[in-house]
């Protein structure tokens, strides 16, 4: 009887155990070979990484000798004295090759003419004979480059005579060409630049330069060198290329692509390692992973707790955010009003904290959603740390925490609680080798001093939060009763200028821009004005931020773009200026909205001028330029608005040519006795003028401030003292009226100095 159930027990044993034992044997076996596979390919990323970290070493070592050359090949006298090398060999050999032995170490140095024939020859232990045919065909590449890079610098100038200015350290490129080549049977690191004046010249034609090429061992300091900026250990030089294991090479080639030597070095090699130090562990764990599978028979003893810890995974998983951890939405609600309930029962308030990252965007975009993914993470344990025991925190959305901070004692007590919260989520954040810093703005509402529905906190502290990021972000805000009415008044205004830009209810204002004897208008920009129904003035400062914020400046933009280029063939001969704002830039089909609107017209381009503000360049957005330059090509000017008063107005002067530049009006207002306003006015007057820009000052009032800017050229002005702001109908008579005996009598006002006595 006993014979038939061993029987079924060794079936059922022989149809667990072995299939088990040949899974776990499979699975071990695939284990050792993904272990040795995976440490071939960290052995193989380690030594081209090694290989890269080398190459850079030496390029920068390059660009190093190349700098200490520069001090005698931009110099004055060495530019008059190599144009007669025979003339002045000892001067060269003394003032420049010694020099740059006895200074940099550099061993060999040669002077070609501009005729590319040896002048010069130069060696530390006064061999003459190391300067080879061979040696020159070697180096001939770049001293043609240089060559080349200098003839190519000089810039035409109306006369039809030649500009050439130096760049030197202070320029992006280097001018000279650099590299290795053999010599003496080792390798040497060679510079190559043309000798050029120092200072910015006029010839009368290009031709080609005189070159100094400086030589220098690669071996000693600079080998060490090489390898301080690497890392790397062992460093040797060979002659040939050998393939061994734990060595590391990098192939050194000439100018002409011929190898001249290898660098060597004790590569690291991790995923050996890696191997050597895990493969007795693994051979133990195979072992013991043998074992349990015996155990596999215990399995069905164990079903029953495996299920109920898969129905309490379940049970976490529905109320639990997978990426962070942290309760979700619904479960936060839930822990939320029985926190309150508790709370109102003991007579303790309760702070609601809403928090929001700053830019996070930002991060996906640029990142990656993987790496925004790390922050959400790395944020959400750093929240949990922080944490007092008696509180949750819970994850709302993509990049949307929340808080409950129960017996929440007073204000005091919770700027504390949200000072360590920023402080911890202010260190960086680490991704692989690169650190992301992220900032966060909060929002917070207490129980029950600002409502006792959980819907009402969180509504409150969520517009805490628009408060903090709307005032400049990385901040905190607890809730006020006007910051509901200001988000209330807001949500009206957005409301009532939709609503008025589809009754057409806006209106446009015109401030002429005259010439410097203000005599001639020669521009109008073009201001929108809203009055409503019962006669109150919306003014602009108020309503173009809701437009912005609210999505509706695209509208407002297209609008006053086109009464403006409607109103222009009202003053011919006059260009229309017209603001734009950066989101408008950022509409994929702006540019064809603009040209459909010239059309539509029948304006030429040429009559309208686009003023933008530094803030158009936020976030680097080449997106930006793009369209700013399909605008320039159509003809349409580009003026840059307010200049002075950001921080990337060079930068984006050098990037892009703008027609116009703008004077910030602070800058004029302040400028009466003073001389600092004063100085800045003309350095920006000049640096305007160098670029070929058209210069205008805006905030003009005084005449005072008329007669100096006469005085130094600034081409424009615009303010009350012209004008004030008009109505279409006023600006045609003002235009009209504007060459009569009044008018001149203000040109008279307004002239020169020199031009009164004169009179």
């Amino acid at each position: 009887m006993n014979r038939p159930i061993k029987n079924s027990g060794g079936q059922i044993a022989s149809a667990i155990i072995f299939p088990m034992l040949i899974v776990v044997m499979t699975s071990v076996a695939g284990i050792f070979g993904l272990m040795n596979w995976s440490a071939r390919l960290s052995d193989e990323s380690a030594e081209e990484s090694q290989h890269k970290l080398v190459g850079g070493a030496l390029q920068l070592t390059q660009n190093y000798i190349a700098k200490q050359q520069t001090g005698v090949v931009i110099w004055d006298e060495a530019f008059r004295a190599v144009k007669d090398p025979a003339a002045n060999e000892r001067w060269i050999r003394d003032n420049m090759m010694n020099w740059l032995a006895s200074n940099h170490g550099f061993s060999n140095s040669v002077l070609f003419d501009s005729d590319f024939n040896v002048a010069s020859v130069f060696s530390d232990d006064s061999d003459g004979d190391w300067m080879t045919p061979g040696l020159i065909d070697e180096m001939a590449p770049a001293i043609a480059k240089a060559r080349a890079r200098y003839i190519t610098s000089f810039q035409p100038t109306p006369s039809g005579l030649y500009r050439f200015a130096p760049r030197g350290e202070t320029s992006h490129h280097s001018i000279a060409e650099t590299g290795i080549v053999p010599l003496l049977g080792e390798p040497h690191l060679f510079t190559a630049a043309a000798v050029v004046p120092q200072i910015q010249s006029i010839f009368s034609e290009r031709k080609a330069p005189a070159v100094l090429v400086s030589l220098i061992p690669l071996r000693g300091q600079k080998l060490n060198n090489i390898s301080d900026m690497s890392r790397l250990q062992g460093f040797v030089l060979a002659q040939d290329q050998n393939d061994r294991n734990g060595v590391g090479t990098y192939e050194l080639q000439s100018p002409r692509g011929k190898n001249i030597g290898v660098i060597a070095w004790q590569a690291s090699r991790p995923g050996t390692q890696m191997l050597q130090r895990i493969n007795p562990f693994l051979a133990v764990a195979a072992f013991l992973i043998a074992a349990v599978v015996i155990a596999v028979t215990l399995f069905t003893r164990q079903m029953t707790k495996r299920l109920a810890r898969s129905e309490a995974k379940a049970v976490h998983a529905a109320r639990h955010d997978a990426l962070s951890g942290l309760p979700n939405r619904s479960s936060f609600q839930a822990l939320l009003t029985k926190i309150l309930e508790d709370g109102e029962q003991n007579g303790t308030n309760t702070a609601v904290v809403y928090i929001d990252l700053d830019h996070f965007k930002d991060i996906n975009d640029t990142l990656g959603h993987s790496a925004g993914d790390k922050v959400i993470v790395g944020v959400a344990s750093r929240l949990k740390q922080v944490l007092p025991g008696n509180g949750i925190v819970a994850r709302i959305s993509g990049d949307e925490f929340a808080m409950v901070l129960s017996d929440c004692e007073n204000d005091e007590w919770l700027e504390y609680i949200l000072d360590q919260v920023q402080d911890e989520i202010a260190r960086p954040v680490k991704i692989g080798r690169r650190e992301i810093f992220a900032s966060l703005s909060m929002g917070a509402a207490i129980a029950p001093r600002d409502g006792k529905n959980p819907d009402e906190l969180l509504r409150k502290a969520d517009i805490a939060l628009y408060d903090a990021k709307a005032n400049g972000r990385n901040r905190r805000s607890f809730f006020e009763p006007t910051m509901e009415h200001h988000v209330q008044s807001k949500d009206e205004m957005s409301r009532e200028l939709r609503l008025a830009l589809r009754n057409d209810q806006l209106d446009l204002a015109y401030q002429p821009q005259s010439d410097t004897d203000a005599k001639k208008i020669v521009s109008v920009e073009a201001l929108a004005r809203w009055t409503k129904e019962d006669g109150t003035v919306v003014p602009p400062s108020q309503f173009i931020p809701v437009a912005e914020e609210t999505g509706l400046i695209d509208d407002l933009g297209i609008w006053v773009l086109n009464k403006a280029c409607a109103r222009a063939h009202d003053w011919p001969g006059v260009v229309v200026s017209v603001n734009v704002s950066p989101n408008q830039f950022r509409h994929p089909r702006f540019v064809e909205k603009v040209m459909a609107i010239l059309a539509a017209n029948d304006l030429p381009p040429q009559r309208l001028e686009i003023e933008v503000t530094e803030s158009v360049f936020a976030g680097r957005d080449d997106s930006v330029l793009k369209a700013l330059r399909r605008l320039k090509s159509l003809g349409i000017k580009v003026a840059l608005d307010d200049f002075g008063s950001g921080y990337s107005s060079l930068s984006y002067l050098r990037r892009f040519p703008f027609d116009t530049l703008k004077i910030d009006r602070d800058f004029v207002s302040d400028m009466n006795g003073n001389p600092e306003a004063e100085a800045i006015i003309v350095s920006i007057i000049q640096l305007g003028k160098a670029l070929g820009m058209t210069i205008v000052a805006e905030g003009i009032e005084t005449i005072d401030q008329i007669r100096f800017l006469q005085v130094h050229d600034c081409h424009r002005m615009q303010g009350y003292f012209i004008s004030r702001p008009l109505t279409s109908v006023a600006l045609s008579q003002f235009l009209q009226d504007f060459h009569n005996e009044n008018n001149e009598q203000l040109a008279e006002s307004v002239q020169y100095p020199a031009q009164r006595a004169e009179g």
